[in-house]
This record gives C-alpha cells, sequence and structure tokens, in this order.
C-alpha cells in the first residue's frame, strides 16, 4: 500500500500544535513547583530518626510508586468531586496526580544524594558551629545535588513525558489538541510524527542542559 505523505495541512494547524505546548508548559511548571520540594521533605522524613515520620514516608513512596499515572488522573478528575465536595479543573486534577507520583521518585534521588554525602561533610560543618537547616542548605544540599543530577533531569523527563497523559481528561495538553488537529485534517500519521519531532527536540534541549550543568559542577569541584 502506497502512502502519500503530506505535512501541509498540519502545519496550517501549527497554532493549535503550539497552544498545547503551552499547556504542557504549565502543566510540567506547576508539576515540578509541587513534586520537588515535596520530594525533598519526603526524602528528609525518610532519614529522620523518627519512626512515625520514616514509616509515613515510606508506604508514600511505595503507594504512588506502584499506581500507574493515568489511574491517578483519572481517580483525582473523577472522584475529588465525590469525597471532597468540589470539582477540580483538568489542570488541577492533572497537577495533582503527576506531582504527588513524581515527587515519590524526587524523593528517592534525594535520599541517595543526601546518603551520599561523605560523613566528614557533617562533621566538618557542625565543627564550624552550623546547625539544623542551615547546615543542610549551605554544605549539604548543594554536594548531594551534584551527585544526583543526571537522575534528576531523568526524572524531570519522565515527568514531562507523562503529562501527556492528561489528555484523557481533556486537557488541553500538546497530545490532546494533536488529536484535535488529526480530526480535523485526517493526517494522523503526519501529526504524531510531527509531535515525535517536537519532543524530540524538548527533551534533547533538557538532556545537553543537563550535562552542561554537570560539566560545570565538575569544574567547579576541581576548582
Amino acid at each position: 500500500m502506497h502512502y502519500q505523505w503530506d505535512f501541509s495541512q498540519v502545519i496550517h494547524q501549527l497554532p493549535l500544535l503550539l497552544s498545547g505546548l503551552q499547556g504542557t508548559v504549565v502543566l510540567v511548571a506547576w508539576s515540578m513547583l509541587v513534586a520537588i520540594p515535596l520530594g525533598l521533605l519526603l526524602a528528609l522524613m525518610r532519614l529522620s530518626p523518627q519512626r512515625l515520620l520514616r514509616h509515613f514516608a515510606g508506604i508514600y513512596v511505595a503507594f504512588f510508586r506502584s499506581a500507574p499515572a493515568i489511574v491517578l488522573i483519572y481517580w483525582f478528575f473523577f472522584a475529588a468531586p465525590i469525597l471532597l465536595s468540589f470539582r477540580p479543573t483538568p489542570l488541577t486534577s492533572a497537577v495533582m496526580a503527576i506531582s504527588l507520583q513524581a515527587a515519590a521518585f524526587f524523593c528517592e534521588v534525594f535520599r541517595a544524594g543526601i546518603q551520599g554525602v561523605e560523613r566528614g561533610q557533617w562533621e566538618a560543618s557542625a565543627v564550624l558551629g552550623m546547625r539544623g537547616w542551615t547546615r543542610f542548605r549551605i554544605i549539604i544540599l548543594p554536594q548531594a545535588l551534584r551527585h544526583v543530577l543526571p537522575a534528576l533531569m531523568n526524572r524531570l523527563i519522565d515527568l514531562i513525558k507523562t503529562t501527556t497523559l492528561a489528555s484523557v481528561i481533556s486537557y488541553g495538553e500538546v497530545v490532546y489538541n494533536a488529536g484535535r488537529i488529526s480530526s480535523l485534517t485526517f493526517r494522523p500519521l503526519e501529526t504524531f510524527t510531527l509531535l515525535g519531532g517536537l519532543f524530540f527536540i524538548l527533551l534533547s534541549v533538557i538532556a545537553l542542559l543537563a550535562r552542561w550543568l554537570e560539566h560545570r559542577w565538575q569544574i567547579g569541584r576541581r576548582v
């Protein structure tokens, strides 16, 4: 069977695709704003000497790492109005589902980074009179981030790809709008080929940025 490729109709709908990309950026930004601080908090709880905090964080991580993202998105969108007496928007539902799950993965990344900091760094900061959050923020956290930067960027890439599932609740992100373009033009192959190229460029830029940051931090460490 000979297929005649024609991207012209899809290109005419490019503003709709870019509008969806804007929706994806908004969803990724909000999800990161929730997931990264929550993941760091969970990591500290898992390392806490308090057994209750450790167990709570451990159960949280185990649950959200095992739950499929699409199930969480459906649950927050359809169950929240029943259980919480309010109807969240598709954006709110997607942010809650994606960020809460991503926090579980970020937690393990942060925990590995913190545990990877040499014990001598903790002792040296204590000798300097640093205590609590000040010691963690100035001495421990920067070193932990250097250790786990590649893993953090991989989790960010996974988060971006997970946002495509928000299309199932009709949130206007890039995959949802690509489906609309496909219906309008009857050109699904061209539409989703263009979408795949768009994701390839976006994620490649993020990967290059991660390598650049890692290189800069390695230079700073040698200096």
